[in-house]
C-alpha cells in the first residue's frame, strides 16, 4: 500500500554549515531501522496491527521524531478502531516531515477511512507534488475521483497511470472508460 522509497538508504553524517540536519538527512533512518520501517509496512498490509505498532515503536525509541515512522503508527492505530490517537500521530508525523510523500499518502489513507474523500484527494494531490510517479498513490486517487464523479481528474490521472504503466492492460482499458465516461 504505502511504498518507502527514501528510508532505505544508510543516514550518516552530513550536517549542514548550522549543525542541523536536512529534512532529507532527517528523514533517512539507518539500516536496522529502514528494514523496521519496511516490516511496518508489511504488517500493515497484512493486517498484523499489533506488530506494526512494535515496529513503530522500537523506531520511535531512536528517532522520537521520524515523520514517516510517525505517520505509520498512526495509520495502523486508526486500523485498531483508536481513530484519536491515530489522528494525533499522523499529524505529528506530517509536522516533523511536510516533504514526505509517505505522510501524505497516509494522511489521504486516513481521511479515506472516514469517508471524507475531499480531504483525502487533497492529501494525494500534496503526496504527488512530492513524488509524480507514485503508483500506488495515483491509482487511489483515481479512485477517489471516480468516486466523487471528478471526471476530469479521473482521465487525467488515467493518463499518468497509462503513461507511466502503457504494457498492462488495466490502465488501457481504464484510460478507455474514463474517455468513455467524459464522452470524448
Amino acid at each position: 500500500m504505502v511504498k518507502k522509497t527514501n528510508s532505505t538508504s544508510a543516514g550518516g553524517g552530513g550536517k549542514g554549515a548550522s549543525g542541523q540536519m536536512s529534512p532529507e538527512e532527517k528523514r533517512q533512518l539507518p539500516g536496522k531501522e529502514a528494514s523496521l520501517f519496511r516490516q511496518i509496512v508489511k504488517f500493515y498490509e497484512t493486517k498484523q496491527y499489533k506488530k506494526g505498532l512494535k515496529a513503530a515503536d522500537q523506531i520511535l525509541k531512536k528517532f522520537p521524531s521520524h515523520g514517516e515512522t510517525l505517520s505509520m503508527k498512526g495509520l495502523t492505530l486508526n486500523c485498531l478502531e483508536r481513530k484519536t490517537e491515530a489522528y494525533d500521530f499522523v499529524k505529528k508525523g506530517l509536522m516533523n516531515d511536510l516533504k514526505s510523500h509517505v505522510c501524505w499518502h497516509v494522511y489521504g489513507l486516513l481521511y479515506r477511512s472516514d469517508h471524507e474523500y475531499r480531504e483525502a484527494i487533497k492529501c494525494y494531490m500534496n503526496a504527488l507534488r512530492l513524488d509524480k510517479e507514485n503508483i500506488q498513490i495515483l491509482r487511489d486517487l483515481s479512485l477517489l475521483q471516480i468516486q466523487m464523479r471528478d471526471l476530469s481528474g479521473f482521465v487525467e490521472t488515467r493518463r499518468q497511470l497509462l503513461t507511466l504503466r502503457p504494457a498492462q492492460r488495466t490502465n488501457w482499458i481504464a484510460f478507455a472508460v474514463a474517455h468513455h465516461l467524459v464522452c470524448n
